[in-house]
């Protein structure tokens, strides 16, 4: 598949979401977002995993984020969010050798609160 096929109109692949880079609210790149999470019943993305805090990837801690608290900024061709980079360090995360209980209906509550984002 030709790279033009993964984006059509407001539609685009999540392979080539994935790796896309994340700015924080000085326009300073904060990560890159290393997956999607996708409702299976709706059919919509619910959150992105932002990796963050590495050095090549490497040790990067995970931080999940409501995928509505992302816009895409054609100028900066990534994601934008409204926190800092001091602000993503005190926000719910994991790290490579666990994962996030995406289950658990009150930690994702907390999840989107944190963010100021109903829960979808």
């Amino acid at each position: 598949m030709a790279m033009d096929e993964k984006e059509i109109g407001n539609l685009i692949g999540s392979d080539k979401v994935e790796g896309t880079a994340v700015y924080g609210a000085d326009d300073s790149k904060i990560g890159s977002i290393e997956r999607v999470m996708i409702d299976k019943i709706s059919g919509r993305v619910s959150y992105a995993v932002l990796g963050f805090g590495g050095f090549l990837g490497l040790g990067n801690d995970h931080y999940p984020l409501p995928w509505q608290s992302l816009k895409y900024d054609t100028d900066l061709g990534g994601y934008r969010t409204g926190l800092t980079e001091n602000q993503l360090r005190g926000a719910p995360k994991y790290q490579s050798e666990s994962d996030w209980d995406w289950g658990d209906a009150a930690r994702n509550r907390a999840l989107n609160a944190y963010y100021g984002v109903p829960l979808a």
